[in-house]
């Protein structure tokens, strides 16, 4: 079992916060003494607070800067064509 303690600050992750849930993307975007700040990706962005000793059954990676340049290439994509979709 790991926790949010092991994550670095400005770095994705694919995770899975319990053993029957599905993987997230998230973003750790601030460290503090006793919590840490992520957003986490899904349909809809959002941001939380979690205590560094909260549990996280498996971190499955760390993704890499060309990752995350692929996977933001797709998801503002995907962005942009639900706006446009929007406005007709």
């Amino acid at each position: 079992m790991y926790s949010y303690a092991l994550l670095e600050a400005g770095c994705h992750y694919l995770i899975q916060e319990k053993e029957d849930s599905s993987i997230h993307l998230i973003q750790v975007g601030l460290e503090t003494d006793y919590c840490v700040l992520v957003t986490r990706f899904a349909d809809e962005e959002t941001v939380e607070w979690k205590k560094k000793t909260d549990p996280i059954f498996d971190i499955l990676e760390l993704l890499s800067e060309d990752k995350i340049k692929d996977w933001q290439a797709i998801y503002n994509k995907d962005a942009y064509n639900y706006e446009e979709e929007d406005d007709e």
